[in-house]
């Protein structure tokens, strides 16, 4: 089961950096055949990052919906298992004491 919390993790993660990337280089195609302006100076690699990082973070909300509410959810359940194993440690705990007294 936990194999399936990373692959989720893992995968959702994977397809992120993938928008990224293929932001990235559609980007740095259009500006190499100058359809975008190129940045002032040395700054051209800079600018092609910000603005991949400003596409890609709304597509990847709208394209990777379903990965990530998967995530959430095993995220979410790993949670309420520690939550109660924690719970169950509390009261072990406490009624050792009560015992003890």
């Amino acid at each position: 089961m936990s194999d399936s919390k990373t692959s989720a993790t893992l995968r959702y993660t994977l397809m992120r950096i993938g928008i990224f990337a293929g932001c990235f280089f559609v980007l740095w195609g259009l500006v190499y055949l100058r359809v975008l302006p190129r940045g002032l100076g040395d700054s051209n690699l800079l600018w092609v990052l910000v603005l991949s990082i400003l596409i890609s973070a709304p597509l990847s909300l709208i394209v990777l919906r379903k990965q990530r509410e998967a995530m959430a959810e095993q995220i979410a359940a790993r949670v309420d298992r520690a939550k109660s194993r924690l719970e169950e440690n509390r009261t072990r705990e406490d009624v050792q004491q009560a015992d003890a007294q």
